[in-house]
């Protein structure tokens, strides 16, 4: 009768003991995106990105280098994602294998602005 109890007592234990870890948080995902300095600056990715972190329940943690170096960080596979803005890169490294879906995201006009009498004579 009292190895019953015993025996009780430690699956309890183990049960507890089992139930803990599986309840227990995971670390929290998180996503490396390397961009340029120039995306960084121009402050778009604070706008984007809360309300992604929120919808995905994951972190990005954002590395704002040159476009060499981001595209070497993902040629390397320190980073999940990046954004860059030279073509001729962005489709070498595609042909060498290290990226997959490339996408354009956005462009940029540039646009010259004056007087109407154009004193610039553009």
């Amino acid at each position: 009768m009292m190895w019953n109890k015993i025996i009780i007592f430690l699956l309890g234990i183990c049960f507890l003991f089992i139930t803990l870890l599986c309840s227990a948080p995971s670390a929290e995902e998180r996503l490396k995106l390397s961009t340029t300095t120039s995306t960084e600056n121009t402050g778009l990715l604070k706008v984007l990105l809360p309300p992604f972190e929120k919808m995905f329940n994951i972190k990005v943690d954002v590395i704002p280098v040159g476009t060499g170096q981001a595209l070497k960080l993902a040629e390397n596979g320190d980073v999940d994602v990046t954004i860059v803005h030279a073509r001729k890169l962005e489709d070498e490294f595609m042909a060498k294998g290290f990226g997959v879906n490339r996408r354009d995201v956005m462009y940029n006009d540039f646009v010259i602005l004056g007087p109407k009498n154009d004193p610039a004579g553009i």
